[in-house]
């Protein structure tokens, strides 16, 4: 699995309709809005690096409203909630 964090700046006024529309692509799992330089950062998890090319370049970029993006691909991932699902297995 590969993941990548894309950071969007999105137009006034669109941000809601941006997000929807962002969760309308394979591979966009999660958008959240958030304070600072960036209205809009989507979550990416896809099989394989060449997915990320394909999901950032070819269809994210064409959703209306996008202005600019910034692309992370993360290659661990270090998570607690990760750690608690694992430790639950089996659990009663």
């Amino acid at each position: 699995m590969t993941t990548a964090i894309v950071m969007l700046k999105v137009k006034r006024g669109q941000v809601t309709q941006t997000a929807e529309a962002l969760l309308e692509i394979a591979g966009v799992t999660e958008a959240y809005s958030v304070t600072g330089d960036y209205d809009l950062i989507a979550i990416v998890r896809v099989k394989s690096p060449d997915d990320i090319a394909d999901c950032v370049t070819e269809r994210l970029q064409k959703v209306a409203g996008i202005e600019d993006s910034y692309t992370h691909v993360a290659f661990r991932v270090y998570s607690k909630h990760d750690l608690e699902e694992a430790f639950s297995l089996g659990a009663s």
